[in-house]
Parts: C-alpha cells; sequence; structure tokens
C-alpha cells in the first residue's frame, strides 16, 4: 500500500512527524493539515520542514531529499554581471518594506507555474513572524527608491530559510542574495535554506545536500544565539558597487 503523507492534528503545539517519514514521490511531501501559526510555523523549521501550497489546496509540508542550500561565503557571481554592479547606484537594506517584497514575490511569473503558492494565508502568516521578528526581508532600491529586487524568509538562531526572491529590474535577486549572504557570512552564519534547487540557483552556487546532511547542520545552527527583532539598524545600507568585489574574477 502506497505511503501518504502524515494528517496533522489541531494542536499547533503538537511535534512535526520525522522527516524520514517523507515522500519520495513528489519528492518531500511529509504532512497535509494543520494551520500556519508562529508556533506551528517555527516548529516546521526547526524540524527541517516547509510549507508549500496553491489555492484551493489544504496546507502541504515538505521536506525534500536533497535539499538545496547556500554557503553564505560561496554565493556567485559572474564576473560580467559584477561589472555591471560596479556601475550601478543602488542601495540595499533590511526590513524596511517587508510586505512590498512579498507582494513582488507573489506576483512573479515563474515558469511551470500557474498562480502563486504565495497565497493570501500565506503572506498573512509570513507577516506575523515577521512583526515577531523572526521573518526578515532583504530590499534593493534602484537609483531612484524603488524596490529592484528582494528576498524573504525566516530566522531561527543562525539558520536563515529563504522563502522567496525576486527581480523587478535585472540582477535585483541576486543583489539581495548577495548582500544577504555577505551580511550573513561576517556574523557567522554558514547557510542559507533554498529549499528546492533549479538550474538559476546553482548559477549563483547552491549546492545540493543530503537530507541527514542538512539535518545534522540544522540542529546546532537553529540551537544558536540569533538576533531577533527588526534587522533595519544591524543590517544598515549597503551599497550594491560594493558586492562586485576585486576586479579580477
Amino acid at each position: 500500500m502506497a505511503r501518504r503523507p502524515v494528517l496533522l492534528s489541531g494542536d499547533p503545539h503538537a511535534p512535526f512527524p520525522d522527516v524520514s517519514l517523507a515522500l519520495r514521490q513528489p519528492d518531500g511531501l511529509l504532512a497535509v493539515g494543520g494551520d500556519l501559526s508562529v508556533p506551528r510555523l517555527l516548529a516546521a523549521y526547526r524540524s527541517g520542514i516547509f510549507p508549500w501550497y496553491s489555492e484551493g489546496q489544504p496546507i502541504l509540508w515538505w521536506s525534500p531529499d536533497p535539499r538545496t542550500v547556500f554557503r553564505t561565503g560561496a554565493v556567485h557571481l559572474s564576473s560580467r554581471f559584477r561589472r555591471e554592479l560596479r556601475r550601478l547606484r543602488w542601495q540595499v537594506r533590511a526590513d524596511t518594506a517587508f510586505d512590498a517584497v512579498v507582494a513582488a514575490c507573489a506576483a512573479m511569473p515563474r515558469p511551470g507555474q500557474d498562480g502563486t503558492w504565495i497565497v493570501p494565508g500565506m503572506r498573512r502568516a509570513y507577516a506575523h513572524l515577521h512583526r515577531l521578528g523572526h521573518a526578515h526581508s532583504i530590499e534593493v532600491f534602484d537609483e531612484e527608491g524603488r524596490l529592484a529586487g528582494g528576498i524573504y524568509g525566516v530566522a531561527i538562531g543562525r539558520m536563515f530559510f529563504g522563502e522567496s526572491m525576486f527581480s523587478a529590474r535585472s540582477g535585483g535577486s541576486k543583489v539581495a542574495l548577495a548582500a544577504l549572504a555577505r551580511w550573513l557570512d561576517e556574523r557567522g552564519w554558514p547557510l542559507i535554506d533554498a529549499q528546492v534547487g533549479n538550474p538559476h540557483l546553482e548559477s549563483l552556487g547552491a549546492e545540493a545536500w543530503p537530507r541527514a546532511r542538512f539535518m545534522d547542520a540544522l540542529a546546532a545552527l537553529t540551537a544558536a544565539p540569533g538576533l531577533g527583532g527588526s534587522w533595519t539598524g544591524e543590517f544598515g545600507t549597503i551599497p550594491a558597487s560594493g558586492l562586485a568585489g576585486p576586479t579580477a574574477d
């Protein structure tokens, strides 16, 4: 008999099933149901699990194998893009436009997807996490002060779980990712969870880790002291041109 995803109880404090029970097809589907309350979401991320579903579906919870991650010191920007960066007068900030970043991510058309998984319930849930200091956005502003790109996700301990990113101008999401990775790397946060890989993420340096390796790293990082509350002051303003690095590749 084919294995089915676990049905979650109505108790948001109930533990998630072990990720070893996740299905192989579709890869990583572990559980169904429950809610998007703060206790449930934080417990999910600590357990290597995230929600991902479409409008009209129940809440679906996933833990794929392999897991896609960025090492914060190894995000790759091509030499051509870094040459372009040196000419840009863009600036990067944190937690100054969270709702706008999430809305832009939801509105971005994505190959192979009909509609968005960032449904209204998800947007409300992550806005609540943001107000409590658990979810953060990195925003890239162009020379006219308009959003050129961004990324948002959840931070627990010294682990950042990337949820989605967007570009309103070419390269906007790359700048957001590179700025976030550098900032985290400087503070001893070694990983960004990218969940599921694709060629674009791989071109930026994403790696596919066996789920067991990811879970081992996750346990230590989520238990480490983190940085709660707003990141705006600590992050400051980073010139995008400063992410270009030395002239030679």
